[in-house]
């Protein structure tokens, strides 16, 4: 049986608060520090590699890097630095991202599944065994690199198809702002699908999902809203609205939508579904905090405090 992890993100605007935080949450024996690349953002593998001399045990993860602004062979240049720096830690989350994020950027978003399925066996081929010959619909990679490496490739997955795929071809599924209803009913057998027809055992699923630990729920809301925009974007409206969620079509986070995909209260209630999440059959609770009231270091201090408790107790 896999090990349990509970792991955090990781958002800042300069290197230094980055590893910072990368630093703090190793030594509260958080399990892994997670990252996603987005917009002119700091690269999440460049802040990795940063931040690799400083510690010595905490996982990092990406969650994920968009496939379609960089060539797989791109991605692998950054990501050998970061395993060669921090063996055995990376977990390499790739995804398509959103087709109206990446037209923005002039970016031909045509046939996600088809593309993350290329850039994923391209990915582990080089990676993992350390060199390439492929020649695919979307991708042609030719290459080697010194040998093979301790990297986990894995994929971003909202609806089923894509869990499927990542159940396949992957070595993990990373979700976002699913409710646990959906990753037991509909995420995990599409993974347990996925990994049958391909002949190998399920990967993991990491639950990425919204956290904060907090009395006050309304304040809680009114972040939730400010910090995370995601209904608008017509992947994850398809995902909420067939987990049971209509209202998804307005593109707003109803009170519902909130409760459903997000861990929020008090210690006790937050570290309850942390560990009915890992006991349903996630194998990491990936946690984005949302910082809530007028004390906004307080609540991501309290919410990383709690992050801990739970690292230690899922172990």
């Amino acid at each position: 049986m896999a090990e349990k992890l509970v792991g955090t993100a990781v958002t800042g605007g300069t290197i230094t608060e980055i590893q910072a935080k990368i630093q703090r949450a190793e030594e509260l024996g958080i399990h892994a520090a997670w990252m996603t690349t987005g917009g002119a953002s700091l690269d999440s593998l460049t802040c990795f590699a940063a931040s690799a001399a400083g510690t010595s045990s905490i996982k990092l993860g990406t969650s994920i890097v968009p496939t379609y602004p960089r060539h797989p062979l791109v991605a692998v240049q950054q990501a050998q630095v970061v395993a060669q720096l921090a063996p055995g830690r990376l977990r390499l989350g790739v995804g398509p991202s959103h087709r109206p994020l990446m037209e923005s950027m002039g970016i031909n978003f045509h046939a996600p599944l088809a593309h993350l399925r290329e850039y994923l066996q391209i990915l582990k081929a080089l990676l993992q065994t350390g060199s390439v010959d492929f020649d695919g619909e979307h991708y042609s990679a030719h290459a080697s690199i010194a040998g093979p490496l301790d990297v986990q490739v894995m994929g971003s997955a909202l609806q089923k198809g894509s869990f499927e795929l990542c159940g396949a071809e992957a070595d993990g599924a990373i979700s976002w702002v699913c409710p646990a209803t959906y990753l037991r009913d509909v995420a995990l057998p599409a993974m347990k699908k996925g990994a049958d027809q391909a002949g190998r055992l399920v990967p993991p699923l990491i639950a990425h999902v919204p956290i904060c630990v907090h009395d006050n729920l309304e304040e809680v809301r009114a972040a939730m809203r400010a910090q995370f925009g995601h209904p608008g974007l017509p992947f994850y409206q398809n995902m909420l609205i067939a987990a049971g969620y209509p209202e998804a079509r307005e593109g707003k986070w109803s009170d519902a939508m909130i409760e459903g995909v997000a861990i929020l209260g008090d210690e006790e209630t937050a570290a309850q579904k942390i560990q009915e999440l890992l006991a349903m059959g996630a194998t990491e609770v990936l946690a984005s905090p949302i910082t809530a009231g007028s004390d906004p270091a307080a609540s991501l201090e309290r919410t990383t405090k709690l992050l801990a408790q739970a690292a230690l107790a899922a172990r």
